[in-house]
């Protein structure tokens, strides 16, 4: 019997924005939940694969390679929010129009508030409480819950992705549903 040869692997980084952004970009924005930042770790993925593609020894795919390069990139962001400098660098964007525009750095923020501000801060305290019963969700849970309902990845994609069937798919959302209405029952409305 003889050995499988190992199909050989290249890199061609002028296709991969076509072939692997959108991809990537799901892949983070599960991971990380915001879009700008998803955006930004996908392009820094690609100038890293770009500066360290002499290192790519064709033993993987170029999506494995990227996607390995990614989650190093994923982990570095929260290794920096989770750190005592990270977090001073924190900015909070208030304004998008108008001479007020740009951001703020949190403990600088504006003291006066009107009422349509009362109401998007308690949108966001809503929508922060969402991400937390999400955040306690078992992490797969957590994971197919954001594909399917937040960045409505097809079903069939993610099962491709995860290795799951449909079937269980739907348990996972159905049991992901079950807990994030315990969840916001206990700390949002009955407050």
């Amino acid at each position: 019997m003889s050995e499988p040869t190992l199909t050989e692997h290249k890199l061609d980084p002028n296709k991969w924005i076509d072939k692997y952004s959108d991809y990537l970009f799901n892949y983070t924005i599960v991971r990380v939940n915001n879009y700008d930042i998803s955006k930004d770790l996908v392009q820094e993925t690609f100038f890293a694969g770009l500066k360290s593609a002499k290192n790519f020894q064709g033993k993987a795919s170029e999506r494995t390679w990227l996607i390995s390069i990614l989650k190093r990139k994923i982990i570095d962001h929260y290794r920096k929010i989770n750190s005592k400098k990270g977090q001073a660098e924190v900015r909070m964007n208030f304004y998008s129009d108008g001479e007020n525009e740009g951001n703020w750095i949190e403990e600088r923020v504006p003291q006066s508030w009107d009422n349509e501000a009362e109401k998007q801060i308690e949108n966001v305290e809503l929508h922060n409480q969402i991400d937390a019963c999400i955040d306690h969700l078992p992490e797969k849970h957590a994971m197919v819950f954001r594909m399917k309902t937040i960045q409505e990845i097809d079903t069939e994609d993610i099962c491709k992705e995860l290795d799951i069937t449909s079937s269980n798919l739907w348990v996972i959302i159905h049991r992901a549903r079950t807990q994030l209405r315990k969840c916001l029952e206990e700390n949002w409305f009955n407050n």
